[in-house]
This record gives C-alpha cells, sequence and structure tokens, in this order.
C-alpha cells in the first residue's frame, strides 16, 4: 500500500455488524487520527443521519464525529437540489431519512422524481407498485445506493439495489445512482479530505459497489474478508482489489508496512 496519503472506510461490514463493533475497528481509527492520516466513513447505509450514524458508533465504542461520516442520503439531497430543485419527490426507504434531506418536497402522489433507498418493511407490493406507476407517468428514478443486500446478525438480507433493478427493467428507465458506487461520492469524498484520488484508499466490504466503484473513480481499492465478504466474492469478479485485508484491525499494519 505504497503512498496512502487518505483513507476511505466503509461502516457497515467494515466497522460493524448490526452495530457492534468489528474487532480492531476502534483501534483502527483511533490509530488513522493519531497518525494524521485523513479519513471518511462514507456508507450507503440509509437508516440514519450521519449525526445519529456518530452516535451510535460512538455508542459501539468507536470515536467518530458527524463530521467525519458522509451518506448516501446527504448526497441525494445535494443531487436533487441541483438536478431536480423543486421537485415533487415520492421516498421509499428504510428509516427516516428525512433530516438529511432538508428542502426535499415529499409525496405520496404525482411525483416528478421517484427516490430508492435501502430495503425495509416498506417495500411492500402496494407501494412499489406506486413507484412503478409514477414512473411510467414520466417521473425520474433516483437510487440512494445500488446495494443489492447487506449482512445483518441474522445473515444476508435483500438491498434496495434489487428493487431498482426490477424498477428499471420494467420501467425502461435509468437509475441515476447517488452513492457508492457513484463516482462523483468517492469524489466528493475525497476532496473533504484534500488528498490526491490516486493516493486515496477505499477500505470496504462489498466488491462492487465499494472496490470496484473505488478503482473505477480513481482510488486505491481495498477489500476486507468481513462484513458481507465470501470467498466467492473474488473468485467470480470481473476485476480484484488492488489489495485484500482479513479486517479492519489489520489496515494499520499494512500502512506501516508500505
Amino acid at each position: 500500500m505504497d503512498g496512502i496519503d487518505g483513507v476511505l472506510l466503509d461502516i457497515d461490514g467494515v466497522l460493524v455488524v448490526s452495530w457492534e463493533q468489528i474487532p480492531g475497528a476502534a483501534k483502527t481509527v483511533r490509530w488513522l487520527r493519531d497518525q494524521g492520516i485523513p479519513f471518511r466513513l462514507i456508507t450507503n447505509t440509509t437508516t440514519h443521519s450521519r449525526h445519529e450514524l456518530a452516535k451510535t458508533l460512538r455508542d459501539a465504542g468507536i470515536d467518530v464525529a458527524g463530521e467525519d461520516v458522509v451518506t448516501a442520503v446527504v448526497m441525494t439531497g445535494s443531487y436533487l437540489r441541483s438536478h431536480h430543485p423543486g421537485a415533487k419527490v415520492f421516498l421509499l426507504s428504510d428509516g427516516d431519512p428525512t433530516d438529511d434531506l432538508p428542502d426535499v418536497d415529499l409525496v405520496e402522489e404525482g411525483a416528478d422524481v421517484v427516490v430508492i433507498g435501502g430495503a425495509g418493511t416498506d417495500f411492500s407490493y402496494e407501494r412499489l407498485n406506486r413507484a412503478f406507476g409514477m414512473l411510467m407517468d414520466g417521473a425520474a428514478l433516483v437510487g440512494m445506493h445500488r446495494n443489492m443486500y447487506w449482512r445483518t446478525k441474522d445473515g444476508l438480507q435483500l438491498d434496495g439495489g434489487a428493487f431498482i433493478v426490477g424498477l428499471e427493467e420494467a420501467t425502461g428507465r435509468k437509475a441515476a445512482i447517488c452513492g457508492k458506487p457513484s463516482p462523483t461520492f468517492f469524489h466528493e469524498a475525497v476532496e473533504m479530505m484534500g488528498t490526491p484520488i490516486e493516493r486515496t484508499a477505499m477500505v470496504g466490504d462489498d466488491i462492487v459497489n465499494d472496490v470496484f466503484g473505488a478503482q473505477a473513480a480513481g482510488l486505491v481499492g481495498i477489500m476486507v474478508r468481513t462484513g458481507k465478504f465470501m470467498p466467492t466474492d473474488l473468485e467470480r469478479a470481473s476485476g480484484k482489489p488492488d489489495h485484500v485485508i482479513d479486517s479492519i484491525a489489520d489496515l494499520p499494519r499494512s500502512l506501516r508496512s508500505s
């Protein structure tokens, strides 16, 4: 890992699983801070605002602030304000992401934009079919992210990306993606740190959205064997990570040896 000046860290599957700390996560974050290595936590999680996420991580023993966190919800709000100002938005997502969507006009009918976030129990046939109807009436399709699934303490669970693919196929519309693997998401997070893109690493458990997405944006892609990682990810992948480590606990040693 020669010449890494800054680090982007995924949260779910890298630092925590079901909001329980992965061993070594707190120590690694503390080490990055002590070494003066800039970092940001970038996540497609849509259940919490960035300040709620920071508090939840602190409760798990990981010392971070809201300013350290960049979420797909924040990026979605920015995208809507710049590309669809004043639009009526139908939102289908888990949790309540409205704190990070200021000035977005949320409606249940007659939307100009359909936004799909993380999957949850609200993803009923009725609401998905309502989204389908609005898209067929001309609404634009926006995805907070394109994650197909994630890991919880109960195992792998389906995520919003699977429903985005279904809506794309059914309507012939292509979703604009605001979170990972959007290059804009990576670039804006790197800009916050002020490090060169090619000297910034992304650490993730999702080989497509985290690792390949980061590589396509010009970053170094580091895969961890925790979270949703499965050995078949490496065997079936169309490319390969720049580096593979067992867990976030191994990152300081890998950076020191570079």
